[in-house]
């Protein structure tokens, strides 16, 4: 399943867009002095903040490839955009999250 052009850009600028992203998170976590990558956050994964408190969570790269998750990103992308310090900050609460990941899994 392919990611839907977000702004009209090409599929590959839009997934290098959302891993820039992902990779700037967690700015004031500790980091691999190898990688620069948060510790907390396994290889293969990214975080999202969710919820009225933003809660943390971290999700396989994976579910970039189903709809679902895509369509959130794509509300995301709307709301916030990826050109900010707030993180992957998706539009939904920590249940329709949690929903959503218990599927894709």
């Amino acid at each position: 399943m392919a990611i839907r052009k977000l702004n009209k850009l090409p599929q590959a600028a839009v997934l290098k867009q959302i891993m820039k992203m992902c990779s700037s998170l967690g700015r004031k976590q500790c980091y691999n002095d190898e990688d620069h990558l948060p510790i907390d956050v396994p290889k293969g994964h990214f975080a999202v903040y969710v919820g009225e408190n933003r809660t943390r969570y971290i999700v396989p790269i994976s579910f970039l490839n189903h709809h679902e998750f895509q369509y959130l990103l794509q509300c995301a992308e709307e709301e916030f955009g990826f050109d900010h310090d707030m993180g992957n900050t998706i539009p939904c609460g920590e249940v329709v999250l949690r929903s959503l990941t218990s599927m894709l899994c």
